[in-house]
């Protein structure tokens, strides 16, 4: 039987050096996320920034504008929503789902407090926080 450990990494592909390094700033300027490793491969603009449990990696070699796909968006676990899509909101990032309890109706009821935005490179960016 295969065992899976966890997520490792989760990798975005922003269109050019432009939106690599918008990209790069949202992560690690506005939400705080440390670069651990940068590079350069085949031309392209690559990096990894940690985000406490895993590994966010950038690259700067999109052909073409982000595509809604079968990977809807990622979710970070954070302290407050509400103070991550303030700092988002202040940096003029597009807020798509403001901060609201949610119940969701699993068995036991689970509730959350979550917020969405709008990443650099066109990403669905989720924060997210177990009441």
């Amino acid at each position: 039987m295969v065992k899976i450990n966890g997520i490792h990494h989760v990798a975005i592909k922003a269109n050019g050096v432009d939106k690599f390094n918008e990209t790069i700033r949202f992560y690690n300027e506005i939400l705080g996320l440390p670069i651990i490793r940068r590079w350069e491969k085949g031309g392209a603009l690559c990096a990894m920034l940690d985000t406490g449990n895993g590994i966010l990696e950038l690259f700067s070699n999109a052909e073409c504008e982000p595509q809604l796909g079968p990977l809807r968006h990622i979710a970070f676990s954070v302290e407050s929503v509400d103070d991550c899509i303030e700092a988002v909101r202040a940096a003029g990032y597009e807020i798509t789902v403001e901060p609201k309890d949610v119940d969701i109706p699993s068995d036991p009821v689970y509730p959350i407090r979550v917020g969405f935005c709008i990443g650099a490179a066109g990403e669905e960016v989720e924060f997210f926080t177990a009441k």
